[in-house]
């Protein structure tokens, strides 16, 4: 069945890329309305975007969804993927800026709330997108790719030549709360060569060391160092998951990455959903919805991120 979060829950904090203080707030939804993004600072209807990869657009370093009337938030990954790995298939959510607040980095922060608040079910059946045949997008020697799977999976590799990331990667199936325990609370990374550029470009503007793990060659600048020897990759793959989200159902697929960003994995939904024969839409049965993202997450899966 479908589901949305228990009750309301609130954030507030700045914008990784504007510097922007915002306060945002995620809201129970009925059946079949999806994800979906209200700027309470803009006017009218054309303050609303449904999390969906039509509306997706071309940005630095984060994902971003616009509307017919420009009207957009940026860097949504981390709540998206907080929202599908908890097993949230409809939620408001409401902000007052342009972009969500990043907090400490990774999806953790959501996570913790989404499951205080609980999940509710509701009585409407649950629909898939089961891949039929594979699609892959190429860019340079980044890939992305989505092979046929009975529940989701995500492999992704990363390479970087600084030692404290080097070479990483990681496969795991995403069913029964393994999102909350493994990848939530991994944070996002920069190279502290990359800082500047990043800065003279207008971004990263609110970016510190307690909201990204900062990398300059074998060191981890950032206080506590990693919180997983192979954090980078764990958070390209949350990144991956919360991108993938903007399919606007569950996916039965398998997700595989190589050096793979944002702008990889929305081109591999357009290039899915621009092939008509290489997908179908499933109504979950009992069995399948057991092996969904948020499905049996407890309290304990939350003192693993505590």
């Amino acid at each position: 069945m479908q589901t949305t979060i228990g009750s309301a829950v609130s954030f507030s904090g700045v914008g990784l890329h504007s510097g922007k203080r915002v306060r945002m707030s995620v809201r129970p939804a009925p059946a079949d309305h999806g994800i979906r993004f209200r700027r309470t600072d803009a006017a009218g209807q054309g303050a609303e975007i449904a999390a969906l990869w039509k509306n997706s657009q071309p940005a630095a370093l984060c994902t971003r969804i616009e509307n017919a009337r420009g009207v957009g938030v940026s860097t949504i990954e981390h709540v998206m993927a907080a929202l599908a790995g908890c097993g949230i298939h409809n939620a408001l959510v409401e902000l007052d800026g342009p972009e969500v607040p990043i907090l400490d980095g990774s999806a953790a922060p959501f996570v913790t709330k989404f499951m205080v608040a609980g999940v509710r079910r509701l009585a409407a059946p649950l629909r898939a997108i089961r891949l039929r045949a594979p699609v892959e997008v190429q860019a340079g020697a980044a890939w992305a790719r989505l092979d046929p799977a009975e529940t989701l999976e995500i492999a992704f590799a990363i390479d970087f030549e600084d030692a404290a990331i080097g070479r990483q990667q990681k496969c795991l199936e995403l069913s029964n709360g393994a999102f909350v325990r493994e990848l939530s609370d991994s944070r996002t990374f920069c190279r502290l060569g990359d800082v500047e550029a990043m800065r003279a470009q207008g971004l990263a503007l609110g970016g510190n060391f307690e909201n990204a793990v900062v990398i300059d060659g074998a060191r981890v600048l950032s206080p506590g160092g990693l919180r997983h020897r192979d954090e980078p990759v764990r958070h390209k793959m949350l990144d991956a998951l919360g991108d993938l989200a903007l399919a606007g159902a569950p996916l039965l697929a398998r997700y595989s990455g190589h050096r793979a960003g944002h702008a990889l994995t929305g081109a591999l939904l357009r290039a899915l959903f621009a092939r008509p024969d290489a997908w179908e839409v499933v109504t979950l049965d009992e069995a399948a919805l057991r092996r969904q993202p948020g499905a049996g997450i407890c309290a304990q899966d939350l003192l693993a991120i505590a």
